[in-house]
């Protein structure tokens, strides 16, 4: 039986493509290789312990009730409830560089307070940005690239706010190395500088399992174990999927949130036939130790929710030479959101940029002993942010751009996609289109509004 939609992959813009279209009455199968829902942002056990993988917050946070902004607008169109996402506000964020700090939270004028008290000669330029940042629309579907080291440098002239103002933003989105596009910069500040983060105390398993419960209400088919060995092609169209199984589905149309290069790969399409350059992957990936503790951070000293730090004068973005950058990274503690009530244990996540070649390469008798060791490293350059909580440490994981190929299928390990986005969601073929990573809108709710608009754009007319 032919199916109106395919949708590979069950990660948040796949799950939330279908809930547009079947509320529709499309009939819609999301298909996704593994046993668990998620993808970039999913959930696993672990010696009787829950952890999500790639969460630390949801951008773009707003309190209950907010009419404007992109999580009302995603409620709207998946027709979901505040309490279906249930997000609590982050207590306060920073970045560090070399001894200065700008903290901030989700109040904007906090941070603006900030620059103004650590960068006086610059908060005039800054203010201008953030009117350019104003009147600037990313989510434009014929929006033009630009580079936002580029456009951030013609109003501010100090390059250590220039990196201070981009490296959040960057760890966070940008799958560009040294840059980020200016509309990607402009989604990811509005995100978190100017709504800030969230986050729900059962993590994204919270949100996941409501995306798959309203998807099934509304008659949507979710299969797992079901991987998609090929695409096939007739012409300029794309006719159906063959599983690894060997079972082929038919559909009218395809959405793929696998990634542009990964999906061209399915279609078996060769370099003559497409502009390639558009397609090439993305090498930007992590490697990230979990704690599990016997405190929470707050009662050993760490009060931040997420600091962003680096201790050399330039901040270096890119596939590092190195197994592990400890130049710089991210330390996230998820207990510090305002919840109603605590979490069951404390939580400590520590994340650097990584070479996923030296991963991918490793013998496994290698691996978990490199694993171990670039785990003791990366903790020991967080340290010099946050105090020694290692004799607090009760469970302990990591995972590395092995991992995260292993359950994304991403090349490279990619954690933000190929740098060149396919914004309007469109392939080389008439009904196979892209949502997710590569076609460019960022962030948990980014990603849902992702799916959702390529279905309203290409699927619902």
């Amino acid at each position: 039986m032919e199916r109106d939609t395919i949708i590979i992959g069950a990660g948040l813009s796949g799950l939330a493509a279908g809930i547009r279209l079947a509320y529709y009455d499309r009939e819609v199968t999301v298909l996704e290789r593994h046993t668990t829902i998620g993808g970039l942002n999913s959930f696993y056990r672990l010696r009787n312990r829950n952890y999500d993988v790639g969460l630390h917050a949801v951008t773009n946070y707003a309190p209950h009730g907010t009419k404007t902004g992109p999580l009302s607008k995603l409620l709207r169109q998946l027709r979901m409830r505040w309490d279906d996402f249930n997000l609590s506000p982050q207590k306060g964020s920073a970045v560090a560089f070399q001894g200065r700090k700008l903290r901030f939270n989700n109040d904007f004028a906090f941070l603006e307070q900030e620059i103004a008290s650590t960068f006086p000669a610059q908060i005039d330029n800054f203010r201008k940005l953030v009117d350019v940042i104003a009147e600037h629309d990313p989510l434009r579907l014929d929006r033009k690239e630009a580079s936002a080291r580029a456009v951030l440098g013609s109003h501010i002239s100090d390059p250590l706010l220039i990196d201070m103002l981009l490296c959040p933003l960057m760890f966070y989105g940008s799958a560009t190395p040294r840059d980020m596009d200016f509309s990607q910069f402009v989604i990811m500040f509005r995100s978190i500088f100017l709504e800030g983060f969230g986050r729900p105390l059962e993590g994204i398993r919270k949100i996941l399992k409501n995306l798959v419960k309203r998807f099934k209400s509304l008659g949507g088919e979710l299969r797992l174990r079901a991987g998609v060995k090929s695409i096939h092609v007739t012409g300029n169209r794309a006719t159906a999927v063959e599983l690894d199984s060997g079972e082929v589905i038919e559909a009218k149309n395809i959405v793929s949130s696998a990634g542009s290069y990964e999906t061209l790969k399915l279609c078996g399409s060769r370099p003559d036939e497409i502009d390639m350059r558009r397609f090439q992957p993305g090498d930007i990936s992590f490697c990230e130790t979990l704690f599990t503790l016997n405190r929470t951070p707050a009662e050993l000293g760490i009060n931040e929710t997420v600091l962003f730090y680096n201790d050399t004068p330039e901040f270096h973005y890119e596939n590092p030479a190195d197994p592990v950058d400890l130049r710089s990274g991210i330390i996230c503690s998820p207990n510090n959101f305002e919840y109603d009530r605590p979490m069951d244990e404390g939580m400590v996540r520590i994340t650097a940029l990584a070479n996923s070649d030296y991963w991918f390469n490793l013998p496994q008798d290698k691996y978990e002993e490199q694993k171990a060791y670039w785990c003791d490293e990366i903790v020991r350059s967080a340290l010099g942010y946050i105090p020694d909580f290692r004799d607090a440490v009760v469970d302990t994981d990591m995972f590395t751009p092995r991992t995260i190929r292993k359950f994304t299928g991403h090349v490279n390990g990619c954690v933000y996609g190929a740098p060149n986005k396919l914004v309007d969601g469109r392939t080389h073929l008439h009904n196979l289109f892209l949502c997710g990573t590569d076609q460019g809108f960022l962030g948990i709710i980014g990603s849902m509004l992702s799916g959702i608009t390529i279905a309203n754009y290409h699927l619902l007319k």
